[in-house]
Parts: structure tokens; sequence; C-alpha cells
């Protein structure tokens, strides 16, 4: 008779029941394989995000918002993930909210702003972090009409002047849109800042530049009409 069998199967029941306590403490829907990075959930083709951008916002133009995804059922579904289908880079002007312009909800977008919608180190750690970690694949740089750290900017180097405390910062990330469009008005600025960001994201190695390369990730550009709230999204849109 083996005495080791009774000892054996109470180890096999310890196993078991520590398996199955590991998997209840996982997110629903998530495998212990994957442990809740972002391949648990499918990730949004650059083109398709881009459409449910443009739908949203061509809602919020007509009046006919959904806003989805805000509910409470919504909150308790992403209290322990996140997978956003686009991160969007815009101004912190209070009057450009992305999920208010394109109706999305919670866990939709993956939003960064900072005024003069400009890069640093933590907005392109951000940036990258939905990237790697969330999944989106869709990176909008969004612009707006009369945006003051572009006035700014360009009033306070046609003066050849330097703005107050760290808005210089700003005025100095401004500067190379300024100097390109100095014959012309603010929106021209502003449109040029943005493809400015767009290609500076677009080169951002080491993470950026190789996903965009093989396509895996889109950066388009974009500029917000304060007066009709359509956004006019930049003609290298993503490919289908």
């Amino acid at each position: 008779m083996n005495t080791h069998q009774p000892h054996m199967k109470h180890i096999s029941h310890l196993l078991t029941a520590a398996i199955v306590a590991l998997l209840l403490c996982l997110p629903l829907g998530v495998t212990a394989a994957e442990g809740g990075h972002a391949d648990a959930a499918p990730q949004v083709a650059p083109a398709e995000a881009l459409a449910r951008l443009q739908a949203g916002n061509q809602r919020f133009v007509a009046s006919e918002l959904l806003h989805p995804h805000q509910t409470a059922h919504r909150r308790t579904e992403l209290a322990n993930s996140q997978h956003p289908f686009a991160i969007v880079l815009g101004c912190a002007d209070s009057r450009t909210s992305p999920e208010v312009v394109f109706d999305q909800g919670l866990g939709d977008i993956f939003v960064v702003r900072v005024a003069g919608n400009v890069l640093n180190d933590e907005t392109v750690g951000s940036i990258e972090y939905a990237v790697e970690h969330l999944g989106a694949r869709l990176i909008v740089v969004l612009g707006h009409q009369r945006c003051g750290a572009v006035k700014a900017a360009r009033e306070t180097l046609a003066a050849k002047a330097e703005a107050p405390g760290h808005v210089q910062s700003l005025v100095k990330a401004l500067q190379p849109a300024v100097e390109a469009t100095g014959g012309a008005d603010v929106e021209a600025t502003a449109k040029a800042n943005v493809l400015n960001v767009v290609h500076a994201l677009r080169d951002s190695a080491p993470i950026l530049k190789q996903m965009v390369a093989t396509g895996a990730v889109s950066v388009v550009g974009a500029h917000y009409n304060l007066d009709t709230g359509a956004v006019e999204f930049f003609k290298d849109a993503p490919a289908k």
C-alpha cells in the first residue's frame, strides 16, 4: 500500500484551489497567461478608430449625441482594465474636450492635453504607454481655432519678448510653427504646429517610429472649429 498517495492528493487539491483563486483575481475576460496586458482585448485598426471619431464628431455637430459608455455598468466594466481605441493629444483649452467633441465615453479614448498640444518627454511617454500597454493604434494630434497658446506665442515672438513664468516653454515649443507661418494668420500657425507634432511623433524613437514604419500605428493631425464644432482631419489619414 502506498502511504504517500493521500498526501499527494491533498497537495493536488491545494494546487487546484490556488489556481482557481488566482484566476478569480484576474479581470473578467483576461486569462492567466495574458495577465491584463493590452492583448487581452482586440485592437482597433487605425482606419476603424478614425471612422469612430469622425462619426462621433458628426453627432456632436448635429446635436445628436449618444453619450456612450457613461453608465455605472461601464464604470464597473473598466475598474480593472482599459483598452481605449484611440489616443488624442489635444490642447488644454476648456472648449475642446475630446470626449465631448467626439461623443465618446469612459475608456474610449486616451487623452493627453497640454496648452498648444505641444510635445515634451511627459506627453510622449504618456502616448507610448497607451500604445504599448493599452493597445491603442491611432494617435490624433488635435489643434483648434483661436488657440490662445498659439496667439500668445506669435505676439511674444513678434515683440522679441519673453512670456512670464513657464509660459515661455510653450512659446519655445511653438516657435518653429510661428516662424514658418510669419505672414499668415493664427489658424495657419495652429495647423503648422499640428503637422510639426505629427511628424515629431512619427519620428519618435525607439517606440513610435518603428510601429509607424510597419503600419501598426498611425498618427494624424486634426483641427477643431470652435464656431461649427466640426473637426477637420488632415489628408494623410491611415490607410484602410
